[in-house]
C-alpha cells in the first residue's frame, strides 16, 4: 500500500517515522511522498523547513543505508491542479494526513484510491478544529484521547476508524499531552496499517456520536491572564498555552511571563480579602502566592519577557519589592 503522509508542526513527527519504519520492516507500507506546509520564516526570520520536514530529512540517511530511496516531499502552498500532478505522479493509494494545516478539496482526494484518513488528538465529536490539545486542558477534561477518522467534506466530522483513550492527571501541558497524543497516534496507525484487511476496517467505520463540540485557532493575545478568574481556571490556561502563546500578566508597563503554577488553598491565618493580582507572599514549598477572583494560585517558575526563565527563589531575589505589588495594571 502507497501511502502520501500529510503533516505540519511536531505531533506529526512519530506517525511520519512509524510509516517509514514499516517500510524499513517490510510490513507492506511503501512512503511514497510527505505533503508538508513550504519553507518558512521561523526564529529570528531564518527561513526553515517544517517540524515534520526537518525529521523526514534525517530518516533519509537510514533509508539510504537500506537501499530505500528517499522521501518525495512536496511543499506546495495551495493544493492546485500542480500540487495534484505531483501527487498523482507518486501513484499513493492512501493519504494519511495528521496536522497538515489545510482542507482536501473532493479533486485532491480522487487521487486515492483507498480515499484519506486524519488522526486527530481528542476524542471526537469533542474538540473538532486547530487546537483540541489545549481546549482538552482548559476545559478540565479527565480524558481525551486519539482518534483515526475518513477525511470528510466538513473539518474533523468522518466516520471513526479507531481510537485510543488517555487518562489525565490535571498537570499536563500542551507540550506534554501533545508528546503523549503523537506517541499514541502512531501506535494506533501502526496497528490499523498493519489489518490484513484494511479495507474491512474502512467499511467499517463508525459515525460520530454525541453533540460536537468545537475549538477555534489560539492567539497570541489569549495569553493574557485574567486575575479575576479563580485559580484552577489560570492554573489550566497556563499549562494550555504551554509551549505557546505562554501566559502573560504586566507590571506597569514590563511583561511577565508565568511559566508553571497550580491552585493552592489559602494558607492558615493569610488574608484572602485582597485584589485578584495582588502578590500576597511566598511560601516556600509552593512560590509566589498570588490573590485570584477565587483561590490563590502558587507560581514556581516565571520570567520577564526581556530576561531568562527564574525558579521563584530566584526571581524573588532580584525583585525585593514584588511582594504586595498588584499585577495586571
Amino acid at each position: 500500500m502507497r501511502i502520501l503522509f500529510a503533516g505540519t508542526p511536531a505531533i506529526a513527527i512519530p506517525s511520519l517515522k512509524t510509516l517509514s519504519d514499516m517500510e524499513l520492516e517490510g510490513e507492506g507500507v511503501v512512503l511514497s511522498g510527505l505533503l508538508t506546509r513550504a519553507d518558512a520564516a521561523r526564529r529570528h526570520g531564518q527561513v526553515e523547513p517544517s517540524d515534520v520536514s526537518a525529521v523526514a530529512f534525517q530518516l533519509d540517511k537510514g533509508r539510504k543505508e537500506s537501499g530505500l530511496p528517499f522521501i518525495v516531499q512536496l511543499k506546495s502552498e495551495k493544493l492546485d491542479s500542480r500540487a495534484r500532478e505531483e501527487v498523482a505522479a507518486l501513484s499513493p493509494d492512501l493519504l494519511v494526513t495528521f496536522a497538515y494545516g489545510r482542507i482536501f478539496g473532493p479533486r485532491f482526494l480522487a487521487l486515492f484510491p483507498l480515499g484519506g484518513i486524519n488522526i486527530h488528538p481528542s476524542l471526537l465529536p469533542k474538540y473538532r478544529g486547530a487546537s483540541p490539545i489545549p481546549a482538552v486542558i482548559l476545559a478540565g477534561e479527565k480524558k481525551t484521547g486519539v482518534c483515526i477518522q475518513l477525511l470528510a467534506a466538513e473539518m474533523d466530522a468522518g466516520d471513526i476508524i479507531a481510537e485510543a483513550p488517555l487518562e489525565l492527571s490535571a498537570r499536563e501541558t500542551t507540550q506534554s499531552l501533545s508528546e503523549k497524543s503523537a506517541i499514541t497516534a502512531a501506535h494506533l496507525l501502526r496497528e490499523l496499517l498493519r489489518n490484513e484487511d484494511f479495507a474491512s476496517r474502512i467499511n467499517a467505520a463508525r459515525p460520530q456520536e454525541g453533540e460536537p463540540v468545537y475549538c477555534r485557532q489560539i492567539k497570541k493575545e489569549d495569553g493574557l491572564i485574567d486575575w479575576s478568574k479563580n485559580a484552577s481556571q489560570i492554573d489550566a490556561q497556563i499549562r494550555a498555552f504551554t509551549p505557546w502563546p505562554l501566559s502573560f500578566t504586566c507590571r506597569g508597563k514590563d511583561t511577565l511571563i508565568i511559566l508553571e503554577a497550580e491552585p493552592l488553598e489559602a494558607p492558615p491565618g493569610m488574608a484572602i480579602d485582597a485584589p485578584p493580582g495582588t502578590v500576597l507572599g511566598t511560601d516556600k514549598g509552593r512560590g509566589i502566592l498570588i490573590q485570584t477572583g477565587d483561590g490563590i494560585l502558587a507560581v514556581s517558575r516565571l520570567q520577564w519577557r526581556t530576561k531568562k526563565a527564574l525558579d521563584w527563589k530566584a526571581f524573588c531575589n532580584g525583585e525585593r519589592d514584588f511582594i504586595g505589588v498588584r499585577l495586571g495594571r
